[in-house]
């Protein structure tokens, strides 16, 4: 039995009408590492998941529901990732739950999301107002899928497909493709994202990493592992100086998860909305 067998995802699930942290389900991210080559606690990048909830709400003390949207920062060196079904359900829990004020809520959320991730998160709770000033934004760079290039959208993501440009020395370049596709291995729904890629090396061939992203169409893995895999594979099959990976995820069930991945000091992303957000 794996691990995912025992996680709510894919099966029906009752509302949960009371405060219920032990909703909250791991995944462990050695697993899909260790198919990536990737051993031990030496990783070859860090960075962190961005969550968005846009369904938060409690009670007051005097009983009158809050609304809020709230950011969450998972350390991609946490031992687990959190499975984004059972991460609506705990925070379904709190629907009728009661608080002092936003603060003692805030807490709550760390204490809880950090046992199960099993580092420490960091998060933010906001009124709708603030998050509105900020905007929508696009993810800036050349933009891959300009290319008028024919291809087979049923075979899977090919890491050969993947080269640099060896008559030329090393640039700094920044990528980027909305056609970015994959599937939950569990229930087979499709996960839409756009993706940006921000390297220091040889020029990357555009049209054969434009290719073998649309590859991950048919792939079933979480939003996490799909980004540590882009990752790994330019890493391996490009030897960029420098790497950073970072998609933004479309939301589903109130929840959009954005992984960001890096192999240098490089400051995390804004976590402004996109258009398909």
């Amino acid at each position: 039995m794996s691990q995912l067998d025992k996680a709510p995802l894919g099966k029906n699930s009752d509302n949960p009408n009371h405060y219920s942290p032990e909703l909250l389900f791991p995944i462990s991210r050695k697993p899909n590492r260790i198919l990536l080559g990737i051993t031990g606690n030496d990783l070859p990048f860090f960075g962190i998941d961005i969550w968005n909830a846009f369904e938060l709400s409690w009670l007051n003390k005097k009983g009158k529901p809050q609304i809020a949207l709230a950011e969450f920062q998972i350390p991609a060196d946490s031992p687990n990732m959190i499975e984004s079904k059972s991460f609506k359900l705990y925070l379904n829990s709190l629907n009728n739950a009661r608080f002092e004020d936003e603060s003692e809520l805030r807490e709550l959320l760390i204490k809880d999301l950090s046992v199960v991730a099993g580092s420490k998160i960091t998060t933010r709770i906001q009124a709708t107002e603030a998050v509105a000033k900020k905007g929508m934004q696009e993810m800036g760079g050349v933009l891959l899928d300009r290319l008028d290039i024919e291809v087979d959208p049923s075979k899977p993501a090919d890491p050969n497909l993947l080269g640099v440009n060896e008559s030329f020395g090393p640039i700094e370049q920044c990528l980027v493709s909305h056609l970015l596709k994959s599937n939950c291995p569990v229930t087979g729904q499709p996960d839409w994202a756009s993706v940006q890629i921000r390297y220091q090396g040889r020029p990357i061939l555009e049209e054969g990493l434009l290719r073998y992203l649309i590859g991950f169409r048919q792939l079933g893995e979480f939003h996490e592992h799909c980004v540590e895999t882009i990752f790994t594979d330019i890493k391996r099959q490009c030897k960029p100086e420098k790497l950073s990976v970072y998609a933004r995820y479309t939301r589903r069930g109130g929840l959009d998860i954005n992984p960001f991945r890096t192999d240098h000091n490089s400051p995390w992303p804004d976590n402004i909305r996109h258009a398909r957000q």
